[in-house]
């Protein structure tokens, strides 16, 4: 039986809009980014969204660039967020562009002065946000906002000619200055803007604000539902005017209707765009895609997967007010993900070596190994055993108490898919440090002979790798970028003085032979450790793994 899920809040208002008057072949979602960085977890909540609705309702779901500035907007942009899109596993109807509607903008705008409903400022941007008033006092009307149809019409188009410099004049909507929504008092609609498009080139020196662009476009494309941020709920009014003044039923008969959800705030991270950038302007990162980063590519790179996102996003629903989801959620999803789908491999990240005395000099051993254990499909590997073998440093103590399940002396622990051993003694360097551990082996206790010995419990299991055969592998161990949960929430305080000294760890280590041809963005357990992916920097002589997540969340217990 299918398990039922309830609507969210805005799959409610779509349905009492079909109910209403709406047919299914009305709906028309859009993600509309701005092309000026690289997309975020708090991207990837609003793509699977919008293009979730789309799914749900088949509806076709628009893939549009607001890129109306072109002082921060790149193709590098374009490009990397429609691959991430795509990454995800979203597939858009059609591909648009802000820039595409720049004519139809303009003459829309014209239509406004024409109307007696724009008008062209020549006052400094600093002088008209003086003018704006407050909350509770009306703002004052520009001196220019009774110039004649004929004189705004001149302006504009010689704004639009390249005439003027930066900063000598705006369009401005002509509403109301005094209305208790200051978004109302006259918003600009246009600036003169020398500067060269990615898309338009030179064409245009004016370009549109986003409150202006935002809504026709959506007007444009005939969007049912504009999904956007809480933060633009303010804007909604000033969306509906702008569409109402150029509304045609006979031409575009379908108005859009704007709805607002809470944005993704995750903790010890930070999400907006201008403050990403400056990690990675000022070095603190190694660039957009580095696997600290909340960005998708970071993501990517870092080893989550597509469907430990989507799974991100679903969980965390779709909610009317701001919250903080805890990042411990982010990575619940992709450690549920890799259970099910990554192969399970040996290394050893701070290796001791250990000798087995009583194991023949010369020999080895090919033993099976299962490749996960939750996949019955996924069959066995063959792992190379030997009489010197690498475990991790934090698995042996020369003495330790009951409550110590690992290696020590006198006592018995087993090799995973090998033999029980015994700690018999240990070889130090002058300052004490322990070089070499000496055991012996029981040879009737191979893992799955199903000898008596082979049955016998013992309460430690440890993972291993042949010295014989081991490669050696860059592993780089990452942990929260912040050491704050909020760490731009501190207004006496600046983001970066949060930054983690040992969010990025280098460590040498040694992985068993069967990695040996693993390739970029390959997954994998290491048993007992964590997660890990192979990283771009890979090379067949250098394997280099990121890890992703560890087995558990470890964070909590640290810092409580």
């Amino acid at each position: 039986m299918e398990e039922y899920k309830s609507l969210n809040f805005l799959e409610q208002i779509i349905e009492e809009d079909l109910k209403n008057g709406y047919t299914q072949d009305k709906l028309r979602f859009r993600f509309p980014p701005e092309p000026n960085g690289y997309l975020h977890i708090g991207h990837a909540k609003s793509i699977c969204l919008n293009f979730g609705l789309g799914l749900k309702y088949n509806a076709s779901v628009n893939l549009r660039f607001d890129d109306t500035n072109p002082a921060k907007e790149e193709q590098e942009y374009v490009d990397s967020i429609k691959a991430d899109i795509q990454w995800l596993g979203f597939k858009w109807d059609k591909e648009c562009y802000a820039s595409d509607y720049f004519q139809q903008l303009y003459d829309w705008a014209i239509l406004l002065i024409e109307k007696g409903l724009a008008y062209v400022d020549s006052q400094s941007a600093e002088l008209i946000a003086q003018q704006k008033g407050t909350p509770t006092q009306p703002g004052l009307e520009s001196p220019y906002r009774t110039r004649s149809v004929a004189e705004n019409l001149e302006l504009f188009e010689a704004m639009k000619a390249g005439k003027f410099p930066n900063g000598s004049h705006v369009l401005r909507a002509k509403i109301d200055m005094a209305s208790s929504n200051m978004l109302m008092r006259d918003p600009f609609l246009y600036r003169v803007l020398h500067k060269t498009h990615h898309r338009t080139g030179n064409n245009w020196f004016i370009y549109p604000m986003y409150d202006w662009a935002h809504g026709e476009s959506d007007y444009i494309e005939q969007v049912s539902h504009s999904i956007c941020t809480l933060e633009f709920m303010m804007h909604r009014e000033l969306y509906e005017w702008f569409i109402k003044q150029v509304y045609d039923k006979n031409v575009l008969p379908l108005s859009p209707k704007q709805r607002e959800f809470a944005r993704l705030n995750l903790s010890y991270t930070v999400m907006s765009k201008r403050k990403l950038l400056q990690l990675v302007e000022q070095k603190h990162v190694s660039g957009w895609n580095d696997p600290r980063m909340p960005t998708i590519s970071g993501l990517r790179r870092r080893g989550y997967t597509p469907d430990a996102i989507r799974k991100f996003a679903d969980t965390i629903g779709v909610a009317k007010r701001d919250n903080i989801i805890n990042v411990s959620v982010l990575e619940f999803c992709i450690r549920e993900d890799l259970n099910k789908k990554a192969p399970r491999v040996m290394a050893v990240l701070d290796p001791v070596k250990v000798i087995i005395t009583n194991y023949p000099q010369g020999q080895e051993e090919w033993l099976d190994a299962e490749n996960n254990q939750e996949d019955e499909s996924a069959g066995y590997r063959k792992v190379p055993f030997s009489r010197e073998i690498f475990i991790e440093s934090e698995d042996f103590l020369e003495e330790a108490n009951n409550k110590f399940f690992r290696l020590t002396l006198g006592k018995e622990v087993r090799l995973k898919n090998a033999y029980i051993i015994k700690g018999e003694s240990v070889v130090k360097n002058e300052v004490g440090e322990i070089t070499e551990i000496h055991v012996r082996y029981d040879p009737d206790s191979k893992s799955g002979s199903g000898t008596e010995a082979s049955l016998r419990k013992v309460k430690g299991t440890l993972h291993w790798v042949s010295v014989q055969h081991a490669l050696k592998a860059e592993v780089r161990l990452y942990d929260r970028l912040f050491t704050d949960e909020t760490p731009d929430g501190h207004k006496d305080k600046d983001f970066l003085e949060f930054i983690n000294p040992g969010s990025l760890k280098v460590i040498e280590a040694y992985v068993e032979p069967s990695l040996e041809n693993a390739t970029t963005g390959n997954q994998y357990q290491f048993q007992r450790i964590g997660y890990f992916c192979v990283d771009s920097d890979s090379r067949k002589d250098r394997l280099v793994f990121n890890k992703t997540v560890g087995l558990r969340d470890t964070w909590a217990k640290v810092n409580k």
